[in-house]
C-alpha cells in the first residue's frame, strides 16, 4: 500500500516559501538590531519588563519571524514579540 501524500495545511498554521520567508526574517531581525533590540537588552513588553534573549527565525507556524522577530523573557514567561509591542527600557 502506497503512502498517501497530503498537500493541505494544518489549521492555524501559515506556510510560506522558505526562500522568500528567509529574506523577510533576516530583514526583520536586522531592523530590530539596528533599533537597539540586541540580546541582553532590557525592554518593556507593554508595561512588563523583560530581556531580549534571542531572535525568532520561524518560517512556518503561527508566530512567523518576519512579523515577530524578537524573543523576550519576562517574569510571565518567554514570548515572541513584534517591534511595535516592545520598547527600550
Amino acid at each position: 500500500m502506497a503512502v498517501k501524500q497530503r498537500k493541505g495545511s494544518h489549521p492555524g498554521k501559515v506556510q510560506h516559501d522558505a526562500g522568500q520567508a528567509g529574506g523577510d526574517i533576516g530583514s526583520a531581525v536586522t531592523i530590530a538590531i539596528n533599533r537597539g533590540f540586541v540580546i541582553g537588552r532590557e525592554v518593556l513588553v507593554g508595561r512588563v519588563p523583560g530581556i531580549v534573549v534571542g531572535y525568532n527565525i520561524a518560517g512556518v507556524g503561527r508566530y512567523l519571524g518576519h512579523a515577530y522577530p524578537l524573543v523576550v523573557r519576562t517574569a510571565l514567561g518567554v514570548t515572541k514579540c513584534a517591534l511595535d509591542e516592545v520598547s527600550l527600557a
